[in-house]
């Protein structure tokens, strides 16, 4: 199972970045293989508009079903609901922490939007 989480950092040992259309990058965590991949944002980190449609649309090419992150529009986020992808927000700061609540299960799944359009 492939699980997206929004960061900058290329290793389970960053940080969470809160924003998803506008994040520097995913981290993609495969639960199976224990292994992650980062896939950089940087196409939308200055788009005048569109940047979580785009994102949501990167996160959906990868397979995962999964996506940890702290606000999402409501455009990406229909976007994301229509493709399967269940969105999650946390407090937790580190990427690993966010795994950990995953596996858990004592993460909060979110079921609308919880970002304006243009956020961050």
């Amino acid at each position: 199972m492939k699980i997206v989480l929004t960061t900058s950092s290329t290793t389970l040992d960053g940080h969470l970045d809160k924003r998803f259309g506008r994040a520097p990058g995913f981290l993609i965590y495969d639960t199976e293989q224990q292994s992650c991949e980062f896939v950089d944002n940087e196409q939308n980190l200055n788009a005048a508009q569109g940047a979580g449609i785009q994102a949501a649309q990167n996160i959906i090419s990868t397979g995962a079903k999964h996506l940890i992150t702290g606000f999402c529009g409501p455009k990406a986020f229909k976007v994301l609901q229509s493709a399967g992808v269940k969105i999650y927000d946390t407090d937790a700061v580190s990427l690993k922490e966010c795994i950990e609540r995953f596996n858990s299960g004592s993460l909060m799944e979110i079921n609308s939007a919880n970002a304006e359009s243009h956020w961050g």
